[in-house]
């Protein structure tokens, strides 16, 4: 049985090609979080190379970029091919048959505006003062978001 199920953020833009028969190939790398934490108390990641073929492949370039958050089922594939200096050089991808898209669709455009409120109010620390024109200071850990 070869069955991968993953959920992770692309670490980069999804990289789509058409083959010269005119089929849709997408090539992206996830990042999946670990389940356990390591001696300094992060979670670290595993980065896995993916492929997805024809409307998939479209689809995900479309409504997917760097970070967001997706869901993949699919299958282990290994291939080979020689290297420029002659050595031969192993793949193992996930041939992702479903990628479920979980960020919402606006997702990254709020997430967007919640960084850009907080870089404004950083900004204007320097200007805010109190009724008696003295300056107030305000703490990151007071912010809301």
């Amino acid at each position: 049985m070869n069955n991968v199920n993953l959920i992770g953020r692309l670490t980069k833009d999804v990289d789509l090609r058409y083959t010269s028969n005119g089929v849709a190939v997408a090539n992206f790398s996830i990042a999946v979080n670990r389940p356990f934490s390591n001696q300094q108390g992060n979670n670290d990641a595993d980065f896995f190379n993916c492929v997805v073929w024809r409307r998939i492949a479209e689809n995900t370039a479309n409504y997917c970029k760097k970070g967001s958050q997706v869901g993949i089922s699919g299958r282990l594939q290994s291939r080979s091919f020689d290297g420029q200096d002659g050595k031969k050089v192993y793949i193992t991808e996930v041939v992702a048959e479903n990628v479920q898209f979980l960020d919402t669709r606006n997702g990254n455009d709020n997430n967007k505006q919640k960084e850009q409120n907080k870089s404004d109010l950083q900004n204007n620390q320097s200007n805010s003062s109190n009724e008696n024109g003295e300056p107030v200071d305000i703490d990151n850990d007071d912010l809301p978001f």
